[in-house]
């Protein structure tokens, strides 16, 4: 008697094989039959007849540190055929911290990661110190996902070095030794990784960059041996560069991830993305990893499947918040109400009539009305490999009119909830190709989805979604990516970085982390703002249809995309 049976459907099994249709038997949370014809009784069987049955995706950039302390469904990441995810990328997370220091960490994760403060402070319990504390907290509760955490060099240098390392003073040897003993006990309590920042664009709420964003190669190699030491693990990181800030300083920084990586043994795994200012330096990074690759050296590059950018809407980023009128609407009115109000006629007519008041605008939302060659339509389903013509400029030229007033317009849709979208990254030449490149480059992984950040800019956490409708089955602007690979990129590769040894293939003997999807019917939806984290923090979720089910460890955790209520996810430490 099996517990699970899946019967009839295409099985795309993450090695990146041909698929072929057989059924798929589970017991005791393990895959222990796979066949064109199972024989046997299960408790429960699933037709997946036309539809097709993957791996669990594992994705390896996600920001839930704060919110796996209190959410146990961990959306959007869920919703979207994820079934396990590592935390505490990109140098910032909440352990260790020194009683008395909590809200200097959660300024700093606001700051780099867009999650409000207010319900971080409302949300998160605080009874660790340590971060093998911190991972004895998260191995208590039960989640509809797995969870795994990497140990973060901002929480690591404020926690030994005080004001000295929040304000990126140099180390001292002494000071070395000490983060090398928090990381190396991190690593041994079963932290996946060491992450670090080193990118100008990660600050702060008070301006600061990430406490080790200048951090010199004697830290840096410190911190990477520690990793080594405490049993191995990633070294992740966002690179100087990576915004466009200095070209030059990415190839410096090759250099020494793949000099760390060779002595350690360890693999390094950096954000790479398109920059306007240097749009093909991605491919010189690319060929580097790969030279190194090829030599031995575990130099992987995360890419994004798709531009990387921000939302502009009333309820998100805008160019009209400093206007009188606004300013006064948003001050009294409920967000339902203020979306409704913002369509009326006068209101409309005034905010577009009226200047900012003094020093009120600012930030993303300042920079959009200097950008519309690059604001596009997101359009329903949304397109993020949108035509020239579908630009806030281009519709304005073909109207005659006022290109702020057409960009009121298009936010002003679906009731005030309109949502458009501006690239900044990976859209150097309009389409998807430089992305393209990327993620069929051997020596790269799908990553940078950011679950459970930047919660009023973007919904990346789709990432996952996107990669089967848009690459896989409708781009039309370009080459697709086959089925086979798109599945490979975001399980069995994303799964082997990290040491997920018993997940990431349909094989026999794995951890039943399974998705049944009816391809043909996938799809995204717009994303929306709803108001419900901790303290009424806001946040952008997107929703997707035609995940048919989602099975964790044997569980089922989500029919047609609405939650079960089971909670099979737990704690995964590295090693077991």
């Amino acid at each position: 008697m099996f517990d699970l049976k899946i019967t009839g459907g295409t099985v795309v099994d993450g090695t990146g094989s041909s698929r072929y249709v057989a059924d798929v038997a589970v017991k005791a949370g393990t895959i222990v039959a796979i066949g064109p014809s199972v024989e046997g009784e299960a408790a429960e069987s699933i037709d997946a007849t036309g539809q097709i049955v993957t791996p669990g995706f594992v994705d390896i950039h996600t920001h839930y540190d704060g919110q796996a302390t209190w959410d146990e469904l961990l959306e959007p990441s869920s919703g979207h055929g994820v079934t396990t995810i590592v935390t505490g990328n990109c140098g910032v997370g909440f352990a260790p911290v020194r009683p008395g220091t909590e809200a200097w960490l959660i300024q700093l994760m606001e700051g780099v990661e867009d999650i409000p403060g207010t319900a971080l402070a409302e949300g998160m319990t605080w009874d660790w110190e340590t971060f093998p504390e911190y991972l004895d907290v998260l191995a208590r509760r039960r989640f509809a996902i797995d969870v795994g955490s990497q140990v973060a060099h901002g929480a690591v240098r404020a926690y030994v070095m005080g004001e000295r390392g929040a304000k990126n003073e140099p180390a001292t040897p002494e000071d070395i030794a000490a983060m090398a003993e928090i990381v190396r006990e991190a690593i041994a309590a079963g932290a996946f990784g060491f992450s670090t920042s080193r990118t100008l664009g990660h600050r702060a709420m008070d301006g600061e960059p990430v406490p080790g964003t200048f951090a010199a190669e004697d830290e840096l190699f410190g911190l990477g041996r520690a990793v080594r030491d405490g049993g191995g693990g990633v070294f992740e990181l966002a690179p100087a560069g990576a915004a466009g800030e200095d070209i030059v300083a990415p190839h410096k920084e090759v250099a020494w991830m793949k000099r760390l990586a060779a002595e350690t043994g360890i693999p390094v795994s950096f954000a790479l993305l398109q920059v306007d200012a240097a749009p093909r330096l991605y491919e010189e990074l690319m060929d580097e990893s790969l030279d190194a690759l090829n030599e031995g050296v575990r130099l992987v590059p995360q890419v994004a499947a798709r531009p990387f950018g921000i939302l502009i809407g009333f309820g998100t980023n805008h160019p009209f918040a400093g206007r009188p009128t606004y300013r006064r609407l948003a001050s009294t009115l409920s967000p339902d109400e203020l979306a409704r109000a913002l369509t009326e006629p006068e209101h409309r007519a005034a905010i577009l009539a009226e200047q900012d008041v003094p020093g009120t605008r600012g930030g993303l939302g300042g920079t959009v009305l200097h950008a519309l060659e690059r604001v596009f339509i997101l359009g329903d389903p949304p397109d993020y490999e949108p035509t020239p013509e579908r630009s806030i400029a281009s519709m304005a030229r073909a109207s005659g009119e006022d290109p702020a007033a057409v960009l009121y317009d298009r936010m002003s849709e679906r009731d005030g909830r309109g949502l458009l979208m501006l690239p900044f990254f990976s859209y150097s030449d309009g389409n998807h190709e430089a992305i393209r490149e990327m993620l069929t480059h051997p020596a790269g992984v799908s990553g940078l989805g950011d679950g459970g950040a930047h919660c009023g800019v973007i919904c990346d956490a789709s990432m996952p979604t996107y990669l089967l409708t848009h690459w896989a089955r409708d781009r039309a602007r370009g080459p697709r990516l086959e089925l086979e690979w798109v599945v490979r990129k975001q399980t069995k590769d994303t799964a082997e970085l990290y040491g997920f040894s018993d997940r990431g293939t349909i094989t026999l003997g794995k951890r039943a982390d399974l998705n049944i999807i009816d391809f043909d019917r996938l799809r995204l939806d717009q994303p929306e703002v709803v108001y419900d984290l901790p303290a009424g923090g806001r946040r952008l979720i997107q929703h997707a249809a035609g995940y048919t089910a989602t099975i964790v460890g044997g569980a089922i955790t989500r029919r047609d995309g609405a939650d079960t209520g089971a909670r099979p996810g737990r704690l995964v430490r590295r090693g077991g």
